[in-house]
């Protein structure tokens, strides 16, 4: 469902799209494990969703929320090999966890018919900056001034 954790060389310009549904996921840090893979969502890639592959490697606080996160690795590299991130921004890569499994569909469900008739194109819907700590934040928890 979800292509391989890489960075479009090119994505169109599209504006931001809304994303009601991650900042009010309620996924807890026990949700996820050291060793877990999986992917933080994006955008749209063709017709399906697309993101950044990453395995889970530490517990660590979310300075811009005030949570406990997750230190992730992804193993292609890129300008930062480490990040930090809160768990609502997580999903699963393996098949078999039901929470994740639902928030994929409903993730689908909201973005996939925004972008019908764009079938080769990569979207990035501009959801996520990481700060100068190196810590990955939602335009929902972004906090004016820090």
């Amino acid at each position: 469902m979800l292509p391989p954790s890489w960075t479009p060389p090119s994505t169109p310009a599209f504006a931001p799209t809304p994303d009601p549904l991650t900042p009010a996921r309620d996924i807890t840090h026990e949700h996820f494990h050291a060793g877990d893979q999986i992917v933080v969502l994006k955008g749209v890639a063709g017709s399906e969703l697309w993101g950044d592959a990453m395995r889970v490697v530490a517990p660590s606080w979310h300075t811009p929320t005030d949570e406990d996160g997750w230190r992730l690795r992804n193993a292609d590299g890129g300008a930062q090999t480490y990040i930090t991130a809160h768990p609502r921004y997580l999903v699963h890569l393996s098949g078999n966890c039901p929470d994740c499994l639902i928030y994929l569909r409903a993730m689908a469900d909201h973005l996939l018919p925004k972008f019908t008739g764009h079938d080769d194109a990569v979207i990035d819907c501009g959801w996520y900056t990481t700060t100068a700590l190196g810590q990955l934040v939602h335009i929902a928890d972004a906090r004016g001034g820090r």
